[in-house]
């Protein structure tokens, strides 16, 4: 009867408004020109299996608005991958909506535009909340993301590229890494091959990975968000990016702070700056005796770190560089407080150009700036000044 309705209002372009009330279904296509409203918290679809839930692909306009759907932790079909699936969206509103209970993703949009806002989801059993693939100019504001196996808000694409998806004022917390791994699962919010991306004023807690992960992607710019106890480290940037900025987060808890890591991959060009970071632990949720753990920040090409606060780190309070990467790296005007050892900064042979000046140290237990070879200490403290070649050290104040 619902798909009835709904064929006939898309084809009149008139609206359906679903009163209080349980509706049962299962396997509804929502047709182009779907506009599908109730009373929030209300009017609720709840799934009865054998099959997909809500689908829809090619819609001109799908409005979904005011409405609980319920997965009802039953079975999907593979082709369905979420609860709610939108294709080749051309306008698409979600609004105001609960969506809960899927045993695979919570909601899934593919190669859309439009807006997800005030919404929450909860209970994806098999992946994450909301992912979001190849789309192009996607919105995702004020959403509670919470309680979910594998991820809360991922954007993502198949090749790297122009996506544009803006990811703003929403709280996700609670995100489970039930299919284990070192960081493909378990991220708060995750952005893969996904460029010009904006992550903003959102609140992160409580993930058993990262807050926010950007894996290969440019543009990217993450600002002024509240991470707190990220399981691992609280903000990536990683792999084979080309331009990150990182400002104005407050990060409290996790493994390592703000990592913007793999020059070997060609990972480069950051900016990483007025962030507040403390409570930095060593104890990732995996075993790896080849990295160290515990610092504030850690960079490694083409990167200012610069305004930063950094207190309370189980071994660095910044890391420059991992074995012979590191280039083109300024350190200035930062505040290092309560840590083992200020900045850790490597020496081994075929370094670029780093220059380290200006910055406060105070309780340092085991040196200012410390020169390393991978794991191992390489020299005294160098807050006096440097003799390495491309490395410049000055103006820099212990307390």
């Amino acid at each position: 009867m619902l798909q009835k309705i709904l064929n006939a209002a898309a084809e009149a372009d008139k609206p359906v408004f679903l009163p209080p009330g349980n509706y049962f279904v299962s396997n509804i296509v929502l047709p182009s020109k779907t506009r599908l409203m109730g009373v929030p918290g209300a009017s609720r679809l709840i799934y009865t299996g054998g099959g997909h839930f809500l689908m829809s692909e090619n819609g001109s306009h799908i409005e979904l608005t005011g409405l609980v759907l319920d997965g009802a932790n039953r079975g999907l079909q593979s082709y369905a991958g979420a609860a709610l699936r939108v294709v080749n969206a051309s306008h698409l509103v979600i609004e105001n909506c609960e969506i809960s209970g899927s045993l695979e993703i919570g909601v899934q949009i593919d190669r859309s535009q439009g807006r997800i806002e005030r919404c929450e989801i909860s209970g994806a059993a098999g992946e994450c909340g909301l992912y979001g693939i190849e789309n192009n100019g996607l919105l995702i504001a004020h959403n509670h993301v919470h309680d979910c196996a594998n991820g809360g808000i991922l954007v993502h694409r198949w090749k790297a590229g122009d996506d544009g998806t803006i990811i703003s004022n929403n709280r996700i917390e609670r995100i489970g890494a039930v299919n284990g791994g070192t960081g493909q699962w378990g991220n708060g919010i995750n952005v893969y091959k996904a460029d010009s991306v904006m992550i903003a004023n959102n609140q992160v807690k409580d993930c058993s990975f990262s807050a926010i992960r950007s894996n290969s992607g440019n543009n990217v710019q993450i600002t002024a968000n509240q991470c707190l106890r990220s399981g691992e480290a609280a903000i990536y940037s990683e792999f084979e990016f080309n331009g990150a900025v990182i400002t104005n987060n407050v990060i409290d808890g996790g493994c390592r702070g703000i990592s913007i890591a793999n020059f070997n991959r060609n990972g480069r060009m950051a900016i990483c700056a007025n962030n507040l970071i403390r409570n930095i632990h060593e104890n990732p949720p995996y075993v790896d005796k080849d990295h160290l753990f515990g610092e504030g920040i850690s960079v490694e090409a083409e990167t200012t770190v610069t305004g930063n606060v950094i207190e309370n780190t189980a071994r660095f309070g910044i890391m420059l560089g991992w074995g012979e990467y590191l280039r083109n790296v300024i350190v200035t005007s930062n505040v290092i407080r309560d840590t083992r050892t200020g900045i850790y900064v490597t020496v081994v042979e075929g370094i670029g150009p780093a220059l380290i000046s200006q910055n406060l140290f105070s309780e340092i237990r085991e040196g200012a700036i410390i020169g390393y070879r991978w794991q191992e200490p390489a020299t005294g403290d160098l807050i006096n000044g440097s003799s390495i070649p491309n490395l410049q050290i000055e103006g820099n104040l212990v307390s």
